[in-house]
């Protein structure tokens, strides 16, 4: 069939979303096409709203904020991980609103990596954020341990990784795993059901950086059996800069000694007692570490109001159906300007994200974002364009196509120089 390129079909394609009033929950701006929601979400007025209140409730209750008001501060981290349970598919006692991606992962390292006899390696990959790789490597130090204990799969293309050859690396002497749920560069997904089954076969711990996937994608943790997993907060999420992170502990792991035990560890009963040995909460909150950042959390009070409403299985479908429609655009309007399209074209492997590669790329995306539309660069050569379900639309997406081939057709991208910015 041929593919309809025309703006009219975009604006069908909006007319039949079941959630373009989303879009009207979030602050976009005027003259500008935001593609980067896989680097950081849009402000939506509920977690404009849940912010202003808890600063509210500071002001109102002061220090008895702690245990009154509408959300009690001494219990937010349990409430917020409540209400993500069922966007990792995990139990409300398995999730815990806490930290940062990086200090969550350190902690679950650090308390399930427990070298013994032979097995004394880690299990990463070589596609990982680099974030994840200094800790696995800090942590090794921490145990005695140099860099030879990283074992890391490498990738056939440089953009994927075949989940076979990671199931080849589980030898003997490995001791834990951690792998990102879906590569943030090339978006894909990898089959962590698969690879839990694999890992707990040859009696390996296993968990999962989720990243690039909380927000986009179902998961089903607890059912899968993972044993833990961690994430950030303001990406697909849109929990804003900075955003408290949160993390997974399966049940079964319950009772575990935490590897970096603070005050906020302890079960809630017994926390003000004060006593110099620990005793930490009996499921996920005993993975906290010090005080929650209350000010960070509260935008995700009203942020996962949004998903519980619209239901992350809507929100994947429609993220499917906007990246393909995407993908397409980009086959018959591009085709002559030599982008490559990295991600995985199978539905059942692709994210939230399509990834293009130019050589040019990072002077294409200092043009983009002259014309109002917002891409993300990754070096050496790579744009990242994120269509987000609640906030973008399909009329969205073929304006953005066609700025790029504006660009392309008028050379534009010319006037810049092919560098990547300090931040991009």
């Amino acid at each position: 069939m041929t593919f309809n390129t025309e703006l009219k079909y975009a604006q069908q394609l909006d007319s039949e979303d079941k959630l373009k009033n989303f879009r009207n929950e979030f602050y976009l701006k005027e003259d500008s096409i935001y593609m980067d929601g896989n680097s950081l979400g849009l402000l939506s007025k509920r977690a404009e709203q849940s912010t202003l209140a808890l600063l509210e409730s500071w002001k109102e209750h002061t220090i008895d904020g702690w245990t009154d008001g509408e959300h009690p501060w001494f219990f937010l981290s349990e409430t917020l991980g409540g209400s993500m349970a069922t966007l990792i598919g995990g139990k409300k006692e398995e999730v815990i609103v806490t930290g940062s991606t990086t200090v969550n992962l350190h902690h679950l390292v650090s308390s399930f990596y427990q070298p013994e006899g032979k097995r004394t390696k880690i299990l990463a990959d070589t596609l990982n954020f680099p974030s994840d790789i200094y800790a696995l490597k800090a942590q090794l130090k921490l145990k005695g341990y140099d860099d030879s204990h990283l074992i890391q799969v490498e990738s056939k293309d440089g953009h994927l990784l075949d989940e076979e050859d990671i199931i080849k690396a589980m030898t003997e002497d490995v001791a834990l795993i951690v792998l990102p749920s879906v590569l943030y560069r090339s978006g894909q997904i990898l089959d962590m059901e698969k690879l839990t089954s694999a890992a707990h076969e040859r009696g390996i711990k296993i968990g999962f950086d989720l990243c690039h996937s909380i927000g986009a994608l179902p998961h089903d943790l607890h059912e899968w059996g993972v044993d833990f997993a961690f994430w950030c907060t303001y990406k697909h999420l849109n929990g804003g800069p900075g955003s408290v992170g949160a993390l997974f502990l399966h049940e079964k792991h319950f009772g575990v000694e935490p590897g970096l035990a603070g005050w906020f560890s302890s079960n809630k009963e017994e926390q003000f007692d004060m006593e110099h040995t620990l005793t930490h909460a009996g499921d996920a909150g005993a993975f906290q570490i010090g005080t929650p950042h209350v000010l960070s959390a509260a935008p995700l009070l009203g942020a996962l109001e949004l998903f519980n409403e619209a239901g992350i299985k809507s929100v994947r479908e429609k993220s499917l159906q906007l990246t393909d429609y995407m993908m397409n655009l980009i086959k018959h309007e591009l085709s002559e300007f030599d982008f490559e399209i990295r991600n995985p074209i199978d539905p059942k492997q692709r994210g939230g994200h399509v990834y293009l590669e130019h050589a040019e790329a990072a002077r294409i995306c200092k043009a983009l974002k002259m014309h109002g539309v917002i891409p993300d660069f990754r070096m050496p050569s790579g744009i990242r364009l994120a269509p987000v379900a609640l906030y973008n639309s399909f009329e969205d997406v073929y304006h953005c196509v066609q700025v790029l081939k504006t660009i392309m057709e008028n050379k534009e991208y010319e006037q810049f120089e092919n560098e990547r910015n300090i931040v991009s």
